[in-house]
């Protein structure tokens, strides 16, 4: 959730008391939880209902094991522990097409409106009652009800196509919900099951948000405004969500121990019951195939119901191959900067000065310059630069300001350590593995954070100067910083490491040092030891851009009932831009060089351009089924992910490059002597008025000839459609070369853009 004037912001045994408890125990220790898929057509005709089936082939395997959930929207089948024997027996009977065991998910963790240009366009969009009829359903880790960005002021009624509740428990009770935040409940089986009882001494077992990430994703989704947000004065303005009249649907999956696959499943079978128009998924686990993914099958049973899925990219960039959440029916989000810095110099005190970030906000610094030593220097461990718990020596410490270097452990974290020594504050230094790229944090000593160059700087002075100084000077929050926005070095890059034939990321949107709403159990570092409580927080992570699509694709929806999910992503990509106003190529901060399609996909989200983008690449259910069939997915593997019979068509040559994706990923093989020759068909939907479209492809690419045909097409109605196919024609090249280019489609109205990336393998 953002601010409009400085800032908007926009998801873990039984005892039996017989002679044999200690066998049963150490039998049941080694049960672990799997996602039983079963072929729903193939019930024998002796079972009433699909239930009383699954409960008998389990019980074939096991006596004693249960159903933890039974699930008929998102997959046809139940989820229970099994030993892997039992597991290997159920899968092989007849019915079962898949036993796959459970997965765990980790979360990928105001000025936004305005930065993205919605404070002057909101006459643009619909304030009528169509805004509020749409539902954003957030995965987290669930909400806080107090917090002022789910007030339901001047909101209707409840739309009558909701279906779900607010469930009560922990201090949770289903008068927490009210018009905006309309429903909300918790998941909990799955993770139980793996790791225990909750401990409800630490996190709430119900929808409440005793982690604050929750909280913070759905405000920026659709929270309510705001104003006079801030967290300790930064970033002060009025805050407000993408989606300000939206509804909002919290479905808490995760927990201390993480978010377990058949929590999530049997949450997004709630969430289609219930009728959301939009998923928010900030989380990811690993690149499975797509038949194996919980994500991707749930996401699938949402497409098909007419549900845009978002999620977030991950945050283990800048390295390649390091997406998660691949799959062409869900729209995959990485991060960018905005305009907005808080910065906080480092002055030396041998006069030089150097720039630095931190929401720090407290006890000031004594007004003179302080002893400084370096944290490697002030410890007897191997690892002591990093301030590792325990790891400084007081007597090297104590009234001194101390320069850790970014590492293992969290940034807030060291601080904590240093100011537990006896230090009276922090430098923090990037290390090659962040380069220059700076987060801001609400540390709980003064404290700022620099960059590698800097940070080596800072020690070539700490080693050469017998009695170094320093001071930390704190300006506060600044707007209007160029370039933004920038690629963060921490989202996550293409290529696509499961289909490389498609794309990924789809976008980028506003992920760093984002301002939302925050729990109230939990300080704004959410150390145990910050006993701080705020209303609003200010965190970085893929999780804090996905939140942001999500809810600008709840805004499309309310003006445009009719889109398909396909449609709204369509409408964000071929507007997203890749160029700032001075024609300059957008950056990436990981290198400092111009990003590439691999880093921001289509470019950074547009809204306003979005909203009307002339024409529109479509997908149906039977688009996807086409594709899994280009991919030589067997009839079983189709059926786990589409939860009915689906024959690929055996006279029919299934392509991957003719899925209608707003992107093109061309793949030439190195080792071929010659040139290489890859065909792409797409097909365009007007939704716009008519026009006249010609094509260009800029800039020229080395090594590869591009070529479309027809280079111009004629649209005289709505919905009208016209296909089109390019031809990449490429020379041999090494392996690991990539090029990239940009086609767009133009009436000198409406510009229809869409990235390529080319590489040899």
């Amino acid at each position: 959730m953002e601010m409009v004037k400085c800032f908007m912001i926009v998801l873990i045994l039984c005892l039996c008391h017989v002679s044999m408890a200690a066998p049963l125990e150490e039998k049941k220790s080694h049960r672990k939880t799997y996602i039983v898929h079963m072929a729903k057509s193939e019930m024998p005709p002796s079972f009433q209902h699909h239930t009383h089936w699954y409960d008998s082939s389990l019980k074939s395997v096991s006596g004693s094991a249960a159903m933890l959930y039974t699930y008929d929207n998102v997959i046809h089948g139940f989820s229970t522990q099994l030993t892997d024997k039992e597991a290997e027996q159920l899968e092989s009977q007849p019915g079962i097409l898949a036993v796959l065991p459970e997965v765990r998910y980790e979360l990928h963790t105001t000025r936004t409106p305005e930065f993205l240009g919605l404070s002057q366009a909101a006459a643009l969009f619909p304030e009528s009652e169509s805004a509020s009829e749409v539902v954003i359903g957030v995965f987290d880790t669930g909400v806080w009800p107090e917090s002022k960005s789910f007030a339901d002021t001047g909101l209707g009624p409840i739309p009558s196509s909701w279906k779900g509740a607010c469930e009560s428990g922990t201090n949770f009770t289903s008068a927490n919900c009210n018009k905006k935040l309309i429903g909300a409940k918790y998941f909990a089986k799955g993770y139980e099951a793996a790791l225990g009882a909750i401990d409800e001494t630490k996190e709430s077992r119900s929808p409440r948000d005793d982690d604050g990430h929750g909280t913070h994703t759905a405000s920026t989704a659709a929270g309510s405004v705001v104003e006079g947000a801030s967290l300790f004065g930064y970033a002060q303005g009025t805050a407000r969500g993408m989606a300000t009249r939206a509804r909002v649907a919290v479905y808490k999956v995760c927990w201390m121990g993480g978010c377990f696959s058949s929590d999530i499943l049997a949450a997004m079978e709630k969430a289609i019951d219930d009728n959301v128009n939009v998923l928010s998924m900030s989380l990811g686990g690993g690149m499975s195939d797509y038949y194996r993914d919980s994500v991707a099958i749930g996401s699938f049973a949402a497409m098909e119901k007419g549900i845009l899925v978002s999620c977030s990219a991950g945050n283990a960039g800048p390295a390649p191959y390091s997406l998660s959440n691949l799959a062409p029916w869900i729209t995959t989000v990485g991060a960018g900067t905005l305009d907005r810095d808080f910065p906080a110099f480092v002055s030396l005190g041998n006069g030089k000065k150097f720039s630095g970030v931190s929401l720090y906000r407290g006890s000031p610094l004594p007004g003179k310059m302080l002893p400084f030593v370096y944290a490697g220097n002030a410890s007897n461990a191997t690892n002591g630069n990093l301030c590792m718990m325990d790891t400084l020596i007081p007597e090297k410490v104590a009234g001194k300001i101390v320069l850790c270097d970014r590492g293992m452990n969290a940034r807030v974290q060291k601080g904590a350590v240093v100011k537990a020594a006896g230090g009276i504050g922090m430098v923090l230094s990037n290390t090659a593995a962040n380069g220059e790229e700076l987060v801001a944090d609400a540390h709980l000593l003064p404290a700022t954070a620099v960059g590698q160059k800097s940070g080596d700087a800072i020690r070539d002075y700490l080693f050469s100067n017998p009695n170094p100084t320093v001071t930390i000077l704190f300006e506060g929050t600044k707007v209007g910083i160029e370039p933004s926005p920038v690629v963060a070095a921490f989202s996550s890059r293409g290529p696509n490491s499961i289909t490389s034939e498609i794309l990924k990321p789809d976008m980028i949107a506003p992920g760093v040092n984002i301002l939302a709403g925050w729990s109230g159990a939990v300080g704004p570092t959410g150390l145990a030891t910050d006993t701080r409580r705020v209303d609003f927080n200010i965190i970085s992570g893929t999780s804090m851009s996905c939140p942001h699509v999500s809810g600008l694709a709840g805004l499309l929806k309310a003006a445009h009932p009719d889109w398909s999910p396909a449609a709204i992503r369509s409408a964000l990509m071929t507007t997203a831009y890749t160029e700032y106003k001075n024609k300059q190529k957008m950056q990436d901060i990981a290198t400092g060089k111009p990003s590439t399609p691999f880093d921001h996909g289509a470019g950074h989200v547009d809204p306003v351009s979005a909203l009307n983008p002339g024409l529109v690449y479509d997908l149906t259910a039977e688009d996807y089924l086409g594709f899994l069939c280009a991919l030589n997915y067997t009839e079983f593997q189709i059926r786990s992910l589409a939860r009915r019979n689906f024959s690929c068509d055996a006279s029919k040559r299934y392509r991957v490059t003719d899925l209608n994706y707003p992107s093109f990923a061309v793949n030439f093989d190195s080792i071929m002597g010659g040139s290489n020759v890859v065909k792409h068909t797409r097909t365009l939907t007007n939704v716009g008025s008519p026009g006249t479209y010609k094509v260009s492809v800029s800039p020229e690419t080395p090594g590869v000839k591009i070529s479309v045909e027809p280079q111009t097409l004629s649209f005289s109605q709505a919905n009208e459609k016209k296909s089109y196919t390019v031809t990449f024609s490429g020379s041999s090249q090494p392996a690991g070369t990539n090029v990239f280019a940009r086609l767009e489609w133009s009436d000198m109205k409406y510009t229809v853009g869409s990235p390529i990336a080319i590489s040899w393998t």
